[in-house]
């Protein structure tokens, strides 16, 4: 199910997604997750929003990645939630990262139909 969610601190809906679906995953403020996450884009010198870089950061934070099969045997967010009841984890679609957390996804719109292209597991979840 959809839970609408925006940690933002001023409330946009920018190009911000990785950084809302981790602080909503982790339970962690916007502000926390932007600063640690532009230390690791500095240290990996790449932009915070690409893929590597908040891999990194998710890989430091004890998350584990896995990749969903491509078309035609897509997968959607809402088809995950309910393959996926239990846990927590950061999907992506290639260019949206949303948090799912036992079963529901939270985001600032409903991006049930989006077509996943991978996701990461808290491990021991």
């Amino acid at each position: 199910m959809w839970i609408k969610a925006n940690p933002n601190p001023k409330g946009k809906i920018a190009t911000d997604c990785v950084i809302r679906a981790i602080s909503i995953c982790l339970n962690r403020g916007w502000y926390e997750v932007f600063d640690r996450l532009c230390k690791v884009a500095r240290k990996d010198c790449d932009m915070p929003s690409n893929d590597g870089v908040w891999g990194h950061f998710l890989y430091i934070c004890g998350m584990e990645p896995f990749l969903l099969p491509r078309c035609p045997t897509c997968i959607t967010l809402r088809e995950f939630c309910a393959m996926y009841p239990r846990g927590r984890y950061i999907v992506g679609t290639g260019n949206h990262a949303v948090a799912v957390i036992d079963g529901d996804y939270y985001d600032s719109w409903d991006s049930g139909n989006e077509i996943l292209s991978f996701f990461w597991r808290m491990k021991g979840e």
